[in-house]
């Protein structure tokens, strides 16, 4: 049994794909083999009704990362752009807590595999 498991949205890899391919197109062939030697549960596009439900939480852009967070159940997002997510425009419960990378690396990270070594 995994002690941790990777989820992410294929709206995030389609992002991520449209952005590597716009800065580092040469980097392609990369992501994709590194992509695929990684474990994620990779959670579908969200509906327009799921995105229309979340609409006005956080960034119109970002309303499909926070989709695809909640429909994979995540106990954690993950992100770069915390600031969008940190005061939403709409109140809003999520069943995860937000952080950026250092904050999940620093100080979640060392909490899952405490006393698993």
């Amino acid at each position: 049994m995994a002690l941790i498991t990777g989820i992410t949205g294929e709206y995030n890899l389609i992002e991520i794909e449209r952005n590597v391919n716009k800065k580092i197109p040469d980097a392609i062939p990369l992501y994709k083999e590194f992509l695929s030697k990684i474990n994620l549960e990779i959670i579908k596009l969200p509906s327009i009704a799921e995105i229309n439900k979340y609409s006005g939480h956080t960034a119109a852009k970002d309303v499909p990362v926070l989709v695809s967070a909640i429909n994979g159940k995540a106990g954690y997002l993950v992100t770069g752009d915390k600031k969008d997510f940190e005061k939403p425009k709409k109140s809003g419960n999520y069943p995860f807590q937000i952080l950026n990378p250092p904050e999940f690396i620093d100080g979640i990270i060392p909490l899952i595999f405490k006393g698993k070594s």
